[in-house]
């Protein structure tokens, strides 16, 4: 059994919030936007961190993280990208990596909006947590947390930081 702490979007901000959080997960997955190595610093000191760079992040980011990360997370097939859209609305980038070999789970940031998406013809859930920074058009301030225990992907919790000030 594995606890995720999925967040995105942190745009080099981050809070004792967010890393009270981060001390609770097994791994942290941030999808892109990281915005400093400052954050990726933080959350590395905390628990083992996987992620993706998006398009604000810099060329030390870039260096470090994929744009296409896909692992195994115990038995489930796990695929991020920064840019990725949903269902029915995915990028260019993502409907050819899921063409290729479609995924249990699709996770995305960007949009900083959070969506829970189960995609019927790709067979995969869809998760973006939204945005935990402070920077960007969304109101509230969000995550998701989860387990993944084998081949099952359960307990998914929506983390609300409060309102963007």
């Amino acid at each position: 059994m594995t606890k995720i702490l999925l967040l995105s979007d942190t745009h080099s901000y981050i809070d004792e919030r967010i890393l009270d959080y981060a001390k609770q997960a097994d791994e942290i997955w941030h999808c892109g936007d990281f915005g400093s190595f400052e954050i990726i610093e933080q959350l590395e000191k905390t628990k083992p961190l996987r992620g993706v760079y998006g398009n604000i992040d810099g060329a030390k980011i870039r260096s470090e993280f994929p744009e296409v990360h896909r692992f195994m997370c115990e038995k489930v097939e796990v695929m991020m990208i920064h840019i990725g859209g949903y269902p029915g609305k995915y990028s260019p980038l993502a409907k050819k990596e899921i063409s290729e070999s479609s995924p249990k789970l699709f996770i995305s940031g960007h949009s900083h909006i959070l969506k829970v998406m189960y995609d019927e013809k790709n067979k995969l859930l869809h998760l973006n947590p939204g945005a935990c920074g402070k920077q960007g058009w969304h109101t509230m301030r969000t995550m998701l947390q989860f387990v993944i225990d084998g081949e099952e992907i359960k307990d998914l919790a929506l983390i609300e930081l409060g309102k963007k000030v």
